[in-house]
């Protein structure tokens, strides 16, 4: 048995569920511990018990501190209870504060544990855990936030993503022909971007209506902004598709010609491993500036565009996508630039990982 822990997000879950895929594909029998948030991920870990354990944000003010504290407390003594009915080999930590219950609970049962950071900035929940962990796995060659008694237990192994688009790897990408379609597709994150919804159908308002015909919307947005999305794409005259959830990002994936989204790791991950260029937009507020930099490793590759929120404005949008629309061998160069970025077999490699540690191999 092992046991995977991750934070309730999308760019923490899918990464789980990689694992969860390849670790079954080798005979082994998985669990899940996370927070509410993740139930909506369950089809994602078919045959994976999922356990929720208490959890908060140490966040706000003294009150809200204490209260992050005391949940994290409750979560301890479930993780202790839990991993003493299923008795996992390992546990998995995926970061986020989610995370730290069953794995500080392992590590303190002297249960070996892995943790796993997608981003290239270690996250906070990482942080505290990696010095007990037996092995830190890493997305990027030169990630920050480990000193030097870590870095000796740290092995690369790429960010997982599922084989649904891991599979696209090998795919081609779409022919863009001159009076054909094009396809665009909006990516949030798992909560959603409201300046995405507002932007995007502003900018593509002002295009020329020779290329606004050929337009193919497909846009994953908040639950507030889908009816004003949806009214403002049908005044312009575009074609769209509005949801808050899409479960079948691998064929939006390999139908799109070109992605925007928010910069959070697992989408990174698999927009480069699909081989799609993008236009990312960095959430600002990340006091590490996690997203800037998971984009900016693409951008330098020319596998992408940065777009920094502020100077992220219909007219500066526009402009790009009408130079796109004249030479579209820009956004075939950059998908094969993307592409070289991508780890398309993370999963693996960090199932690797966990065989050895299970098997005690070095």
């Amino acid at each position: 048995m092992i046991l995977l822990s991750a934070g309730g997000t999308g760019g923490h879950i899918f990464p789980a569920a990689a694992l969860a895929e390849d670790l079954k594909s080798r005979g082994f029998e998985v669990a899940l511990a996370t927070d509410l948030r993740a139930l909506k991920y369950k089809d994602s870990f078919v045959g994976v018990d999922v356990h929720v354990l208490k959890s908060s944000a140490w966040s706000g003010g003294i009150i809200g501190k204490l209260k992050g504290c005391v949940s994290m407390g409750l979560g301890y003594l479930q993780a202790k209870a839990l991993l003493a009915k299923i008795k996992p080999e390992i546990v998995i930590g995926f970061g986020g504060y989610p995370s730290v219950p069953a794995v500080y609970a392992a590590q303190r049962m002297k249960i070996p544990t892995i943790i796993h950071e997608q981003n290239a900035i270690l996250g906070k929940a990482n942080v505290l855990l990696s010095s007990r962990a037996e092995r830190i796995a890493l997305s990027h060659e030169n990630s920050i936030g480990l000193d030097s008694e870590d870095k000796i237990r740290a092995v690369v192994t790429g960010n997982p993503v599922r084989k649904g688009v891991a599979d696209l790897f090998t795919e081609p990408y779409p022919d863009i022909q001159d009076d054909g379609a094009f396809n665009l597709f909006i990516m949030g994150g798992s909560l959603g971007a409201t300046i995405l919804s507002k932007v995007v159908p502003e900018a593509l308002a002002l295009l020329p209506e020779i290329y606004r015909s050929r337009i193919n919307v497909v846009q994953q947005c908040r639950e507030e902004d889908k009816g004003q999305l949806s009214a403002a794409y049908k005044e312009a005259g575009i074609s769209a598709e509005v949801d808050v959830f899409f479960k079948n990002v691998p064929e939006q994936l390999q139908k799109a010609h070109l992605i925007i989204a928010r910069a959070g790791a697992s989408t990174v991950s698999e927009v480069s491993t699909a081989g799609r260029p993008a236009i990312y937009v960095p959430y600002p507020h990340h006091a590490d500036q996690q997203q800037k930099i998971n984009a900016e490793a693409i951008a330098q590759k020319g596998g992408a565009w940065v777009m920094v929120e502020n100077g992220f404005t219909a007219d500066a949008l526009s402009a790009r996508l009408e130079t796109f629309f004249q030479t579209p061998q820009t956004l075939f160069k950059a998908a094969e630039a993307a592409q070289s970025c991508a780890k398309p077999d993370a999963g693996r490699r960090l199932g690797n990982l966990v065989v050895a540690l299970a098997r005690g191999w070095e």
